[in-house]
């Protein structure tokens, strides 16, 4: 396989990620997902956001997760995200600590 065939598949896959995470599966939430994974949209968002730093395509946080999220962030939160409980805001203490780190 050539490598622009190659991106081409890899940029249809992450398209199709994000269009399950965005309208096929809005009640799966970003907590459980960074629980469970690692990561969420949220990381999704940063890594998009990083990638367009790095190309020296200035894209804020904010700016990185409307893009991803296809509407501003705080829309979303008010939308589909729903309260936490106690044991998963500790458990997302923990796979934050393990899995986030700050890159600014």
């Amino acid at each position: 396989m050539d490598a622009q065939t190659k991106l081409e598949l890899e940029a249809a896959a992450f398209r199709r990620l994000q269009q399950h995470l965005m309208s096929d599966r809005t009640d799966v939430q970003n907590i459980d997902m960074m629980n469970l994974t690692g990561f969420c949209r949220n990381c999704l968002s940063r890594w998009y956001q990083e990638a367009a730093n790095e190309r020296g395509i200035e894209m804020s946080k904010a700016d990185g997760r409307e893009e991803f999220y296809g509407m501003p962030y705080d829309e979303w939160r008010d939308r589909f995200q729903t309260e936490a409980s106690a044991q998963k805001q500790a458990d997302f203490k923990v796979a934050f600590k393990e899995n986030v780190t700050d890159r600014s």
